[in-house]
C-alpha cells in the first residue's frame, strides 16, 4: 500500500484539518460548510479578536449551494496533498499551491456560491472580490462570474454570495495572507495537484522503513512532522514544527528538542534548524526563550509567579542526537558557544546555593501545572538536576568532538558533581528515591521524577535497585498505559490533568534511553514498546494520555508533534533491533 493510499480519509476535517507545510492556514468543515482557522496568534489585537485557539475562524460558511439555495451536501475524501468534496453536482477538489493560497478545482457546471471573511473594507471586480484587515483576503476564479455580491455585515464580517459557469480545469482560489500584494495568478490545477503529490511522495520516501505493525501509524506521524511546519516570518526565523497548529501556534524550546529527533531521519538541516530557531533568540545572559512565535518571544511571566521563563536544558543533548545521524561537524562547532552560554546561565541565575539548580517558574520544567509546585516556588528539582548532568555530559562530547579537550574535561567533572550533589541533597532513603525541595523541605508528591537521575549513569547499585523497583511497580507509574507521571496512589493523582497523572511520551522516552544507558535493555525495551502501544491505541496522536485507560483526556492536544517524534524514534529503534525489513 503507497503512502498515500494508508493516509487516505486521516484528514476528516472535522477533528483534523487539511493543511500543508509552511502553511497557516487549516480548512475544517461544519456541517456542510467549510471554514479557515490561522495558526497565528495575533498577540498585538487579541484584547479585540480573542485568544487564537477561541477567535472565530478567518473565513466562514464558505459552500456551494443547492436549487433551494441551502449548503451542497458532501462527503469528503482526502490525503496528504488533496481533498476532495464529493457532492451530487460532482467533485471539488482543494490543493494547496503555496504557503498562503488555496486552490479548488470546480466540476463543470453552473455553481452558487457563499463565503463568509473578516475584513475592514472589501471590493468586488471582475474575476472575484478582495478583502483587508488583519489579514487580507482574496478570492479569484477563471470561470465566468455571473453574480458577484458583497455585503457588510455586523461586527466586521463580510458576506459574499456569487454564481459561476464553470468549464473543463476553471478553478477558484482563495490567497489569505498578511502582506499588501495578492497572489491572483491562476494556474493550471492539474499541474498544482500533481506538484503537490511529488512533495509528500518525496517526504515519506525519504522516511527509514519500520516493521509493519507501526506502518500505519509511522506514516501518519510523518505526515504530523510535515503539516505542522510553519514558514519563516518576522520572529518565527527558521522552517519550524509547532507541537500542535490547532493548539499551540509558534515554537517551545523544549518541544523542537524532541521534534529533532523525528526530522534528523529525513532531513538534517531542518533538524538543526528546529535547535537554530531557539538559539536566534537567546538574550544576552545565556537564556534560551520559551516560545517563540510571529510576533515575539516569551521570556518572562508574571503567573503564577513572577519570574524569567524557560524550558529544561535538554539543547546539547538534542544536538548530539541530530549529530548521530548527519555527522555535520560545522553544526557541533556552530551551536557549541551558545549551548555553553545556557548551561552557564543555569548555574549562574538559578543556584540554590547548595550546587545544585532549581526552577524559579513551575512553566521553566515543562510540566506546568504538577503538584510539585503546589507549594510555592522556588523548587530543586531531580529532573531538571539530571536534564543538567545530561548536558554537562552532552557539552563534553560535543567539546571533545570540536577539539576542546580542556573544556571536555570540565564537563565531565561537573556532571559527576551534579550527579553526587543530588544523592547528598535529594535522595531521601525512607522512600527509596530523589525527592524535590521547596525552601529545604522535600516535596511530598510522589512523581517518576524523583526516578530520572538514574538517565545520569551514575547511580550506586543500593540506589539505583530502589528507583528500578519504583519505576516498575504497576501501583505507582508503570501502568497499562505508562508511564503515570504521578504516582496513581498518590491523593494528587489525576487521570485526565495534565502533568497530574497522565502518560506524556517524551517523558517515556527520556526513561527508555536511561534504561538502556544503563544497562536495562529488556526494561528500555518493554517500555519503548508500550510507548509505541500508547501511541497506536488511538487513530490520532495526542499531547498525553491517561495511563489507566489510554484514552485522550479532554485537553490534550491533538496532532501532536513531539509524541509523533518519539513514536518515529522508537518505531525505528525497534525496528532495527528485529531482523532486517
Amino acid at each position: 500500500m503507497s503512502f498515500m493510499e494508508q493516509l487516505q480519509n486521516r484528514i476528516d476535517l472535522t477533528n483534523i484539518p487539511f493543511t500543508d507545510r509552511g502553511t497557516r492556514l487549516m480548512l475544517f468543515r461544519k456541517e456542510n460548510e467549510l471554514f479557515i482557522r490561522l495558526a497565528e496568534r495575533w498577540e498585538k489585537v487579541q484584547s479585540r479578536t480573542g485568544h487564537y485557539r477561541m477567535r472565530p475562524p478567518i473565513l466562514k460558511e464558505f459552500a456551494f449551494l443547492d436549487d433551494e439555495g441551502q449548503p451542497l451536501p458532501f462527503e469528503v475524501e482526502s490525503y496528504p496533498h488533496l481533498t476532495k468534496l464529493k457532492t451530487a453536482q460532482g467533485t471539488f477538489d482543494f490543493v494547496f499551491t503555496d504557503a498562503e493560497t488555496l486552490l479548488l478545482r470546480m466540476p463543470p457546471g453552473k455553481h452558487n456560491f457563499q463565503f463568509s471573511a473578516q475584513g475592514d473594507r472589501g471590493q468586488i471586480g471582475r474575476r472575484g472580490g478582495d478583502l483587508h484587515g488583519i489579514r487580507n483576503i482574496a478570492y479569484t476564479t477563471n470561470a465566468k462570474l455571473t453574480s458577484n455580491e458583497m455585503s457588510l455585515m455586523p461586527e466586521g464580517w463580510y458576506k459574499v454570495k456569487g454564481s459561476v459557469e464553470v468549464e473543463h480545469g476553471d478553478v477558484f482560489m482563495l490567497n489569505i495572507t498578511p502582506r499588501l500584494g495578492f497572489n491572483r495568478s491562476i494556474p493550471d490545477a492539474e499541474s498544482e495537484i500533481k506538484l503537490a503529490y511529488e512533495r509528500w511522495e518525496k517526504w515519506f520516501s525519504a522516511t527509514p522503513p519500520v516493521l509493519p505493525e507501526y506502518r500505519e501509524q509511522y506514516d501518519y506521524a510523518w505526515w504530523i512532522m510535515r503539516a505542522g511546519l510553519l514558514s519563516q516570518r518576522f520572529y518565527f526565523t527558521r522552517e519550524a514544527l509547532a507541537p500542535s497548529k490547532i493548539h499551540y501556534v509558534g515554537v517551545w524550546q523544549w518541544d523542537q528538542f524532541f521534534h529533532a529527533l523525528a526530522f534528523r531521519h529525513v532531513d538534517a538541516r531542518l533538524a538543526e534548524d528546529q535547535l537554530r530557531i531557539v538559539l536566534d533568540h537567546q538574550r544576552g545572559d545565556g537564556m534560551l526563550p520559551d516560545a517563540i512565535h510571529d510576533e515575539g518571544t516569551v521570556t518572562h511571566l508574571s503567573l503564577p509567579v513572577e519570574a524569567d521563563v524557560t524550558k529544561p536544558p535538554l539543547a546539547a543533548w538534542a544536538a548530539l542526537k541530530i549529530f548521530e545521524t548527519s555527522h555535520h561537524h560545522d553544526f557541533l562547532e556552530e551551536v557549541y558557544e551558545p549551548l555553553v552560554h545556557w548551561h552557564d546561565w543555569w548555574f549562574n541565575n538559578n543556584n540554590d546555593g547548595t550546587g545544585l539548580c532549581e526552577y524559579r517558574h513551575p512553566f521553566s520544567s515543562g510540566l506546568d501545572d504538577s503538584p510539585l509546585w503546589d507549594v510555592g516556588m522556588p523548587v530543586t528539582a531531580p529532573d531538571l538536576n539530571t536534564y543538567m548532568c545530561v548536558q554537562q555530559e552532552s557539552l563534553a562530547k560535543i567539546a571533545d568532538f570540536i577539539g576542546r579537550t580542556e573544556d571536555a574535561a570540565r564537563f565531565r567533572e561537573m556532571a559527576t558533581q551534579t550527579a553526587q550533589d543530588m544523592m547528598q541533597s535529594l535522595w531521601d532513603e525512607s522512600r527509596g528515591m530523589f525527592m524535590a525541595k521547596h525552601n529545604g523541605e522535600f516535596i511530598p508528591v510522589v512523581t517518576p521524577f524523583s526516578l530520572m537521575p538514574l538517565c545520569t549513569g551514575q547511580l550506586p547499585d543500593n540506589i539505583l535497585d530502589k528507583v528500578l523497583n519504583h519505576l516498575v511497580d504497576p501501583n505507582l507509574f508503570w501502568t497499562k498505559y505508562p508511564l503515570a507521571t504521578v504516582a496513581i496512589n498518590d491523593p494528587k493523582f489525576d487521570a485526565m490533568q495534565m502533568w497530574r497523572g497522565p502518560s506524556w511520551m517524551n517523558i517515556n522516552y527520556l526513561f527508555v534511553e536511561g534504561l538502556n544507558r544503563i544497562g536495562k535493555t529488556e526494561l528500555g525495551t518493554k517500555l519503548r514498546r508500550d510507548t509505541l502501544a500508547v501511541i497506536m491505541n488511538q487513530r490520532d496522536i495526542y499531547e498525553y494520555y491517561n495511563p489507566i485507560t489510554g484514552e485522550r483526556p479532554p485537553k490534550a492536544a491533538p496532532i501532536f508533534g513531539w509524541s509523533a517524534a518519539v513514536f518515529i524514534d522508537l518505531a525505528i529503534q525497534e525496528s532495527r533491533s528485529a531482523a532486517p525489513i
